[in-house]
């Protein structure tokens, strides 16, 4: 019953609980990372494998613009004369 209304009552006993199940979590986090395996390759910043990446998107786009220059061209030669109604 004790035990009960020190929990009810915000007491020490929740707080002892809570700093164990704390302790607990941290001392097993500390072990994980003491037996983890260690890195064997070195890590360096780079490109991050976007060099390739980055040439297939600028032909792509150079040669969508050959196609609208080369499909202009084909076009015959129009007047405009939606100018000349208000004249």
């Amino acid at each position: 019953m004790r035990d009960r209304s020190d929990l009810r009552s915000g007491g020490g006993k929740a707080n002892e609980e809570k700093a164990q199940r704390y302790l607990r979590a941290y001392k097993g986090q500390m072990d994980y990372e003491g037996k983890r395996q260690e890195r064997t390759t070195t890590q360096t910043p780079g490109t991050g494998g976007m060099t390739q990446g980055l040439s297939i998107q600028q032909d792509r786009q150079r040669q969508i613009g050959d196609e609208q220059r080369r499909s202009k061209e084909m076009r015959p030669e129009m007047e405009d004369n939606i100018y000349d109604i208000y004249d």
